[in-house]
């Protein structure tokens, strides 16, 4: 069942295709416009993603095996399905840019898979990925082209809302490169979605918020990302993780149920970060309540960063029903990086997510010394904390008893700190 919102905006408007002339013309909403409120991500959603993995390489005499391509997708959900991700949570399988043909059909104007790459269609393929208990996000732009020069969805948005819903499409990711009036397309698409009835999980680029804020699309999306592209590099990676500190109080509260800030993917397994990074994305964008894409080759993935990913504890923390994102509470400088102290709040109540991460790349072993109370915490009986990625159980610590740690140069510990009754 579809829940409505009402956007409070002056006018938005839809360019959509006439039947008859095959021409532009312009549909004017005088309205309030509902948008999406669909009961979808209760919790972060977790899945996996091309695009910084694969990118938009199309050239599959080259590359049969690593191509855009109808097999690239159909053996991501095998490995989705067999090698324990579904299980795991991880439930959406999507394709970014460049799946698309480079015209529309010519004789009705719907988007088309490229026949090369998707011989019979998207469909089939989707159908595929719906068989493994999967479900298929798709890439859109509400411009005119795609960032990557594809067919926008610009002019088309009814047409193309009821083309991914016809086609079983259960996620749409929706950009706005060449988009003159970026939010406002985003909340068309958001409605025309909503009226074909069928359930979209909608996941907005940072282009739903107008520039300088991190708030507005959380009535439209349910998911936007908060900041830059994700890279697979530490310097990126810790960047993301420093806006996320130094803004966490200006976006903060419009995180919840039904809409979260997106990190962007997750680059476990890839590679430019070490296992001791990969272990501090993995476990920060948990403590961000950020969702969970895979980006990764999940046919060769190291058995090491495999385990990063399926961490039971680390998706708990991620998947708490809260849904509070965490907060940074407190950070000092080392020789070549600092230290900082994080917290999230779990259920049930007084219950925490503690990280420390130690963004020192020196080469030497970090002394910590901290209390609980650092954190925040207050219970008088104390805590007993579990590190999540080690399995090694501390306490118990009363707030002013001393945490001492030597962390390894760019590395996380990252607790859960359960009340004593």
């Amino acid at each position: 069942m579809f829940l409505f919102t009402t956007v409070k905006s002056v006018f938005l408007r839809d360019l959509v295709v006439s039947k008859q002339t095959k021409k532009p013309r312009l549909t004017l909403l005088n309205d309030d416009v509902p948008s999406l409120d669909n009961g979808l991500a209760r919790t972060p959603p977790m899945g996996w993603m091309s695009w910084e993995r694969f990118r938009c390489f199309t050239d599959c005499e080259a590359e049969p095996d690593n191509c855009i391509s109808a097999k690239l997708l159909m053996q991501m959900a095998d490995q989705m399905a067999d090698g324990g991700y579904l299980d795991a949570g991880y439930e959406y399988l999507a394709v970014d840019d460049c799946w698309m043909a480079h015209q529309r059909n010519s004789t009705d104007g719907r988007l088309m898979a490229d026949p090369l790459r998707f011989p019979g269609g998207m469909k089939p393929v989707i159908d595929y990925i719906h068989s493994k208990g999967l479900k298929f996000g798709l890439y859109g732009d509400v411009g005119s082209k795609t960032c990557q020069g594809y067919p926008g969805n610009e002019f088309y948005i009814p047409l193309d809302a009821e083309t991914y819903a016809s086609w079983g499409v259960d996620m749409l990711k929706i950009d706005c490169c060449y988009a003159s009036h970026s939010v406002e397309g985003i909340e068309v698409m958001g409605f025309f979605l909503n009226k074909t009835g069928r359930p979209f999980l909608y996941v907005c680029c940072s282009c739903a918020n107008p520039q300088g804020t991190y708030t507005p699309g959380a009535n439209t999306c349910n998911t936007v990302r908060s900041y830059m592209d994700v890279q697979d590099s530490w310097e990126n990676v810790y960047q993301i993780i420093s806006f996320y500190g130094n803004k966490t109080e200006e976006f903060i509260d419009s995180a919840g149920p039904g809409h979260w800030h997106d990190a962007d993917m997750l680059v476990v397994g890839d590679y430019g970060l070490s296992l001791n990074q990969q272990k501090i994305q993995m476990g920060m964008w948990a403590l961000f309540a950020s969702p969970l894409f895979m980006s990764v080759d999940l046919r060769d993935i190291d058995n090491e960063s495999k385990k990063i990913l399926l961490n039971k504890e680390v998706i708990a923390i991620s998947q708490d029903p809260l849904g509070i994102q965490g907060r940074r509470m407190f950070k000092y400088p080392v020789r070549q990086g600092n230290v900082e102290g994080w917290l999230r709040p779990l259920s049930p109540a007084g219950t925490y997510a503690v990280g420390i991460l130690n963004s020192n790349n020196f080469g030497w072993l970090q002394y910590v010394n901290k209390t609980l109370s650092d954190f925040g915490l207050t219970n008088q009986k104390g805590y007993d904390l579990m590190e999540v990625f080690t399995g090694k159980k501390y306490g118990p610590y009363k707030p002013l008893d001393r945490l001492i740690l030597k962390m390894e140069p760019t590395s996380l510990f990252l607790a859960v700190a359960v009340p004593l009754s």
